[in-house]
Order: C-alpha cells, then sequence, then structure tokens
C-alpha cells in the first residue's frame, strides 16, 4: 500500500496529531481484515467482518484516536474489539489496553490478530462492552466503537477524573470528557456505525 494514504485519507481531513499518524502507519491494517477484502484493507471505507460487525474506515479509527488524546502513560478500555485493529492502533498509543468483544468468535479472532502483529500485550475479554471493566476502573480513555443513543452510565462512571470517552452518539462520534464532577459532550463528526447494545 502506497504510504501517501495517510496523508490522503487522515491528514487532509484533519488528523494532525504526530503519534496518531505514526500509529497509523505502523499498524498494517490489512492484518485485520478478512482474507476475502484484503485489496481494500486500506479503502476508505468499513469493511465487513462477519456476525453484523464492522472493522471502521481509517480515518474514523484515527478521529477517535486523537480524540482520546493519549499521552502514552494511560489504560484504555477499547469497547467493541472487533478484528482488533484499533485496539492494536491504541496499544501503540498508550501503556495498557483493555479490549471488550461480545462475540466469541470475534474475540478470539481478534486475539490471532493482535499476536501475529506484535500487540499481544491487548488484553481482549468477552463480555458486553457496554457494562465497561469495572474491576480495572478508572480508565484514562475509553473508545466506543458502537453507537448509544444515550451516554452509558457504566462507562461514564469507570472514567478517570480529567478522563476522555469517545464515542457515536446515534449518528455523531462525540467527546465526553469528566472534569470536577461535570461532563463536557463535543460533537466531532457525523459517523455511522452498528448499534451498541446497552445493558440496564
Amino acid at each position: 500500500m502506497a504510504a501517501d494514504w495517510v496523508d490522503r485519507q487522515l491528514r487532509e481531513r484533519g488528523i494532525r496529531d504526530p503519534r496518531v499518524l505514526a500509529a497509523m502507519r505502523a499498524v498494517p491494517r490489512e492484518a485485520f481484515v478478512p482474507d476475502d477484502q484484503s485489496e481494500h484493507a486500506y479503502d476508505d471505507a468499513a469493511l465487513e467482518l462477519g456476525y453484523g460487525q464492522t472493522i471502521s474506515q481509517p480515518f474514523v479509527v484515527a478521529l477517535i484516536c486523537q480524540a482520546l488524546e493519549l499521552q502514552g502513560d494511560e489504560l484504555v478500555l477499547d469497547v467493541g474489539t472487533g478484528s482488533g485493529y484499533q485496539a492494536a492502533v491504541l496499544d501503540v498509543l498508550a501503556e495498557r489496553v483493555v479490549s471488550v468483544e461480545r462475540i466469541p468468535e470475534l474475540a478470539e479472532s481478534a486475539r490471532r490478530n493482535l499476536a501475529a502483529t506484535g500487540h499481544d500485550a491487548v488484553e481482549v475479554l468477552v463480555g458486553d462492552g457496554s457494562l465497561g471493566v469495572p474491576e480495572l476502573a478508572p480508565f484514562g480513555a475509553i473508545a466506543v466503537a458502537a453507537a448509544a443513543a444515550e451516554l452509558p452510565q457504566a462507562l461514564v462512571d469507570q472514567l478517570a477524573p480529567g478522563g476522555r470517552l469517545v464515542l457515536p452518539l446515534g449518528g455523531t462520534l462525540v467527546q465526553v470528557t469528566q472534569d470536577a464532577g461535570r461532563l463536557r459532550v463535543e460533537p466531532l463528526a457525523a459517523v455511522r456505525f452498528v448499534p451498541l447494545v446497552i445493558v440496564r
């Protein structure tokens, strides 16, 4: 894949964090897409993974990672592992990544993909990501790869003070910041994601 895809798809569309750009270059996206879609790995589009799930387009992954404002010392929760691609990018950017996937087959595939690309430090759990992982909280950052109709309170509760939660609310990707007990919600971009199932 020509190296200019990062400039064309990411830098020219507002991804400015040099650490994010470097991480997107470093992680081989083709290792995280189904074999029959490998030629489309760097297309500016989401790709089907099976089980009704997708791998987000590169720009959306980069936008999420940039909005998390990672410095490298964070514990990050990644909700919706999918193929493991976003978790791998986060692994480059943070100290520790825990990822939660509802579908056992996808979780197992993601573990293989992560191990094959040198990101086996990422811990992939099978479970309901809308509940977070309370025993490991608080998280300095939380990334959600599924659209919620409302803020998942369990995830908000597991966010560290000053931490950032990035998720699609309806059709808008938002950054949620918790500071002094108050939430600030900032819209980032219009997006389309599979729905997040929230357990009440």
